[in-house]
């Protein structure tokens, strides 16, 4: 057998297998695939593609070689296109929008045509810059919120709006127009003209208007006699129908068709009033908060919202009228809930889908309330002058500042506004910013509701009636009956452990003053001085607030609150420098536990990781860390603005026990306390020290309880020194608190605002104003009294004054002119001269109600707190009846020329009687040359005694008979009056009106003693029938002055200022407003400065540091100089500055103001230029203390105001024109807006 072998191939190569392997994709996963082959993959071969670098061959085509391109051939160099000339393109205009229409006017029943009756068309033509009509079209979306200073604020609320009447007769300068005497009827270059006689056609129905009288002048041919006559009322005469047919609806405008139509009709009869609410309508009506509510939840089943706790009556009452849509006032106690009045109002707004504007008077407080409004609805936005947050939101919370702005530039957001909460409207007395709540108020639209939220104030009713009357509206007053946590006053004399109980009760919880408690005090105060005066000597221990007494009284007194559970407390004190030692000097004091300080260490860390390194190692915020960890905090406008936000929050926690802060704390900051210390009751308002007001107090005192946590609060007021006045406790605690009082003042943006709206003016706004309220309110029934004395001088009979009594007029007013003259002499004779010459004895002529030129000796001299009162012994008629009040006064009656040429002297008729009348020295008519010899204390002694049932018969003593007889022979004596003391000559009176005043009335009697008319037998009638004429009138014109605007307080200043405005160049002499006066519409403050600074170019040269650094001097509220270290660019510049401020002050001084040149110009203050230099360069702010000793908190509020002004400025440079400007002022507002002086508000967070 053959053996076989075994042979041994090589293994075969992968290639030679009959699989082909096939890699997937890029995941590592491999096929086998049972054809033979090399290997293969998904994947493509090679590196992946590329894009060509698309600037290389950007470059490489059009710039290396750009002859290809199509604009370098000359071959369509001469290409052109054919037009079709039309030059009637060029004449073609739009039509304007037909202004009106005619209706037809049908019968009820028949439906036969009447008539036609032209009826105006709406929205014709409406916008932004030319209507204040809410139906105008929105303007762009990018200006719905801030508006544009171009465009026409919404109609103000209260208002009327102007009628045909109304804007026939604005302009004094329009030419009158008769349409119906002197008419053109042929016009140039024509043969026939129009004929406008009229037609004998009946007249039209009431309120109708005949077509064929319309189209009459037109001369169409033939008229439609069959309509006329339907129309024609058959039996009523002519003016009788023209007389009972009233104008048509009141009309916006005027046109030629109106004037042509409507004349005839106006003439007739005036143009009915739009409706107005009758006079005894009342505007303001008090809520009784005392009656419980007890169907609230009856009449609102589903209310808008609900809180945890049950509304107090006051709250339920204001909530009712919400839903009503009702404007509310609610003035309520400290800490009473005003704060759920707005809440509801703003769940009312969300649930009708509108807005609600919530304003408040200061900054730090619009942050707060957005936080807890955020926290509670959630669609809630903020705008504040740096901040601007959700302005899509339901409910906006600003300042006040801003919404008049808003208001002004004609916002698209007050189309959407249902109500505007304002809070703290106590604030309306602030002498500088309370005019824009008045403004804010007369300019708000009529379909916006008004809630008013205020502490309590003694005139809450008096300030809703002039709202309601102001709006047109009624306004519901609510007012809180007491505090719902009552307040016990104490005294704190204590100065040491020892003393540290000497509490003294001075006002209990049920408002009792304790007398008891306050001498005890001054026992307690005079007792330690005593021991003061063995231990050291007699020399009292006088106080002034030193450091080490100020930590022995606080230590002692927080020792004492400590001990009773009383903390936290708030110490107020009027002073930023005693706040810091006061909180400085307590260094040994720890309020806090292990637990707490770790929450205070953790808090502090939290808020500070939004500063920049440096800015955390600031000595402020160092010392503020380490009081805040012992419990103790230091509130006031030196701190910086997260500082002081860390100190509110910590202290709402209840972490800090002891808060030194000024007064600031208590406005409107819902954080109240355990206990309140008022560290003195003295302040310094500005200029000078004063105590305390009640209004103050109570608003600071009003910190102390917290509702649901202390049955009472506890105020204490520190006795360091002397305990004060009793008197002076009393009127601080229990005195009245402040009225609201107008502050309304004339603005140049207010007068530049309403001065570019041709239907608003500025009278308008001064007669709303809170101020012209007290005169304004009786205008009704000065328009009605008017209208009867109208109707009355109409129904008298002319006096006759022909013949001899053809200067009856002229004397008449002689005989005015006479008597003013003499009391203007009588005035002045009142000076201390002529008050030196009435002396007991002097005889003097007696004129007044109760007499007329009777002689009298003055008996006694005596003086009360306003003027001198002359007990006199005057004559008189001996009285018919017994009754000394039954005697009839004397009635002068038609003056002939011997009663007004020198004085007539008063004779008794029958008997000569005598009285003791007190008179002042406008009684005297004159002083006589003569003196008597009277004892006057023995006749004045006799004369009461017989005033007396019992001694009423008894005959006068011989003195008196003495005087009595001696007036009566002066009397006959001197019928025409005894020789008086001549005011020049004798009594050395040389003023200039005095000397004039006697020339006059001397010239003034020559002519009286000449006049005819007195001859005529009936002078008598036709005098009296004169003067009951010129006294209606003047009465007439009286009342027309009080309805005028030339009653105004304000009006003088009011031409003074626009004088200036004209003389700047800001508005012309038509009073249209120009380029530079709507440029200075656009700013918030310094207005005219500003805009003067732009036009004359003074900014544009400068850097955006050194602008920013120049325009400090317009917002820094801290005095001082510039400083010597400035660069030479800012010392020009801040030369340039005052130079323009003084041009502008010497400018208001030619035109009347009263300011002066040196203190407009006071108004700067360049003490923060080289601080805010260096900010803008870039300096940190731990390096900016060593350049001024302002407080931080000062220097941060400085350059916040002054990156608003930036943008105001970046603004208006774009209105004007100037884009460098404006680039630099963008410039100048970044650099400013850096780091900790802009640092987020941690509320907003």
């Amino acid at each position: 057998m053959m053996e076989t072998e075994r042979l041994v191939l090589p293994p075969p190569d992968p290639l030679d297998l009959p699989l082909r392997p096939v890699e997937l994709g890029c995941t590592g996963r491999w096929e086998l695939l049972n054809v033979p082959g090399a290997p293969e993959s998904t994947l493509p071969h090679g590196l992946p593609p590329c894009a060509p670098d698309l600037q290389q061959e950007a470059e490489q085509l059009f710039l290396s070689s750009p002859a290809w391109l199509p604009l370098h051939g000359v071959e369509h160099s001469a290409r052109k296109w054919q037009r079709k000339m039309d030059p009637w393109s060029l004449l073609a205009t739009q039509g304007a929008p037909v202004p009106s229409d005619l209706q037809a006017q049908r019968h009820p029943t028949t439906g036969q045509i009447l008539g036609y009756k032209e009826v105006l068309l709406e929205n014709t033509n409406l916008s932004a810059t030319t209507s204040l009509s809410l139906r105008r079209p929105p303007g762009p979306i990018s200006q719905s919120l801030w508006g544009n200073p171009t465009q026409y604020p919404f109609w103000p609320g209260g208002m009327d709006e102007p009628t045909i009447t109304d804007l026939s007769t604005r302009e004094e300068a329009e030419e009158e127009i008769d349409f119906e005497q002197d008419l053109l009827s042929v016009p140039p270059g024509f043969k026939k003209g129009v004929d406008f006689t009229p037609k004998d056609h009946p007249a039209p129905a009431s309120g109708l208007l005949s077509l064929s009288r319309l189209l009459e002048p037109l001369d169409l041919g033939g008229g439609d006699e069959d309509e006329t006559e339907a129309v024609g009322q058959p039996g009523i005469p002519r003016g009788d129908t023209m007389a009972a047919s009233p104008c048509s609806a009141s009309m916006a405008r005027a046109s030629s068709l109106e004037d042509l139509v409507l004349k005839e009709t106006s003439t007739a009869v005036s143009p009915p009033e739009p409706p107005k609410p009758l006079p005894q309508e009342q505007w303001v009506i008090p809520v009784d908060v005392t009656s419980p509510v007890g169907d609230f939840y009856r009449l609102i089943p589903q209310p808008a919202f609900q809180w945890a706790f049950e509304p107090d009556v006051f709250q339920k009452q204001a909530i009712l009228h919400l839903e009503r849509h009702d404007s509310v006032f609610v003035a309520a106690h400290t800490s009473a809930g005003k704060t759920v009045v707005a809440e509801y109002a703003i769940a009312l707004a969300q649930k009708h889908m509108t807005r609600t504007i919530y304003t408040s008077p200061i900054k730090a407080l619009s942050n707060q309330k957005f936080r807890d409004f955020r926290n509670t609805f959630g669609d809630v936005g903020l705008l504040t002058g740096d901040v601007q947050l959700h302005p899509e939101a339901s409910c906006l919370i600003m300042t006040t500042e801003i919404l008049r702005s808003m208001l002004y530039s004609g916002s698209d957001v007050i189309r959407d506004l249902e109500w505007v909460i304002f809070d703290e409207v106590h604030y309306i007395n602030d002498a500088e910013r309370g005019v824009v709540w008045e403004e804010v108020l007369i300019m708000l639209p009529d379909h916006v509701s008004i809630i008013l939220l205020s502490a309590t104030v003694p005139n809450a009713l008096e300030f809703a009636d002039w709202i309601g009357r102001l709006k047109r509206r009624q306004i519901y007053v609510i007012s809180t009956v007491a505090r719902p946590v009552p307040l016990e006053h104490y005294l704190f004399t204590g100065n040491s452990p020892k003393t540290q109980g000497e509490l003294f009760l001075l006002l209990d919880s049920r408002g009792a003053f304790h007398t008891k408690g306050y001498y005890a005090a001054v026992e307690a105060k005079k007792e330690r001085m005593s021991k003061h005066a063995q231990t050291f000597g007699a020399k009292q221990p006088t106080h002034q607030g030193g450091p080490a007494q100020d930590r022995g009284v606080y230590l002692s007194l927080l020792a004492s609150l400590r001990t009773r559970a009383q903390l936290p407390v708030v110490v107020f004190t009027f002073s930023r420098g005693r706040c810091d030692e006061q909180a400085s000097g307590l260094n040994s004091l720890d309020l806090t536990t292990s637990s707490e300080k770790s929450e205070i260490h953790l808090f502090l860390q939290r808020c500070l990781a939004r500063l920049r390194g440096s800015d955390r190692q600031l000595p402020q915020v160092l010392h503020m860390s380490e009081l805040l960890h012992r419990g103790l905090g230091v509130h006031h406008s030196g701190i910086l603005p997260i500082l002081k936000e860390i100190v509110e929050m910590l202290f709402s926690r209840g972490l800090v026990k002891v808060l030194f802060a000024t007064e600031t704390f208590a406005m409107g900051v819902n954080m109240p306390a355990r206990t309140v210390v008022f560290d003195s009751m003295r302040k310094h308002d500005g200029s000078a020290f004063r105590d305390l007001l009640p209004g103050e107090y109570v608003q600071m005192a009003g910190r102390a309880g917290r509702r649901g946590l202390d049955p009472t609060g506890t105020v204490i007021l520190l006795c360091k020194g002397r305990v004060p006045e009793m008197a002076d406790l009393h009127r601080m605690m229990m005195g009245k608190p402040s009225q609201l009082q107008s502050q309304f003042r004339l603005t140049y943006t207010m007068i530049l605002n309403l001065l570019r709206v041709d239907a608003l003016r500025v009278e308008d706004m001064m007669k709303r104003s809170f101020s012209e309220f007290p005169s304004r309110k009786d205008s009704k029934a000065h328009e009605q009294a008017l209208a009867e004395l109208t109707k009355r001088l109409g129904a008298l009979e002319e006096p006759d004054t022909t013949g001899q009594l053809v200067d009856l007029p002229e004397y008449y007013s002689w005989g005015e002119e006479l008597t003013e003259a003499r009391s203007l002499i009588q005035r002045i004779m009142e000076s201390v001269n002529g008050l030196k010459s009435l002396s007991a004895g002097r005889v003097v002529v007696v004129k007044n109600q109760g007499y007329h030129n009777t002689l009298g000796v003055i008996l006694q001299v005596s003086s009360n707190s306003t003027s001198r009162v002359f007990t006199t012994l005057v004559l008189c008629d001996k009285p018919v009846s017994e009754d000394p009040q039954e005697r009839a006064p004397a009635t002068p009656g038609v003056p002939y020329p011997d009663d007004l040429v020198g004085f007539k002297l008063f004779l008794p008729e029958g008997p000569c009687d005598h009285t003791v009348a007190k008179l002042q020295p406008e009684d005297v008519a004159a002083i006589t040359t003569k003196v008597l010899r009277v004892n006057g204390e023995k006749i004045l002694e006799d004369f009461s005694r017989r005033q007396q049932p019992k001694f009423k018969k008894d005959p006068p003593i011989a003195a008196v008979t003495t005087a009595v007889q001696e007036l009566l022979r002066l009397a006959q004596a001197y019928p025409a009056g005894p020789p008086t003391l001549d005011p020049v000559n004798d009594l050395q009176l040389k003023d200039v009106s005095v000397v004039e005043g006697g020339l006059r009335a001397r010239k003034l009697e020559e002519l009286i003693s000449g006049a005819q008319c007195v001859h005529s037998p009936r002078f008598s009638a036709q005098y009296l029938k004169l003067q009951e004429r010129v006294q209606i009138q003047k009465e007439m014109e009286r009342l027309r002055f009080l309805l005028s605007d030339q009653s105004l307080l304000l009006l003088p200043e009011y031409h003074q200022r626009v004088e200036v405005l004209r003389t700047l160049g800001y508005v012309d002499e038509m009073g249209t407003v120009k380029l530079a006066g709507r440029v200075a519409c656009a700013m918030s403050s310094h207005e005219l400065l500003l805009t003067e600074l732009m036009f004359d170019n003074a900014l544009s040269a400068l850097r955006p540091e050194e602008i920013a650094a120049l325009l400090s001097g317009l917002v820094c509220q801290s005095p001082g100089d510039p400083g010597e270290q400035l660069p030479s660019t800012l010392k020009q510049g801040v030369e340039r500055v005052r130079a323009v401020a003084k041009r502008i002050g010497e400018v208001q001084v030619a035109c009347g103001l009263n300011q002066t040149v040196e203190e407009f110009v006071g108004e700067l203050n360049f003490g923060l230029v080289e601080v805010v230099y260096e900010w803008a360069r870039g300096m940190p702010f731990s390096e900016l203390a060593g350049l001024s000793g302002t407080p931080e908190g000062l220097v941060v509020r400085c350059i916040q105001r002054l990156a608003e002004m930036c943008r105001s400025l970046r603004g208006a440079a774009r209105l004007v024109g100037e884009p460098v400007l404006g680039a630099k002022m963008e410039t100048a507002a970044t650099l400013l807006r850096r780091d900790i002086v802009f640092a987020a508000s941690l509320y907003t967070q």
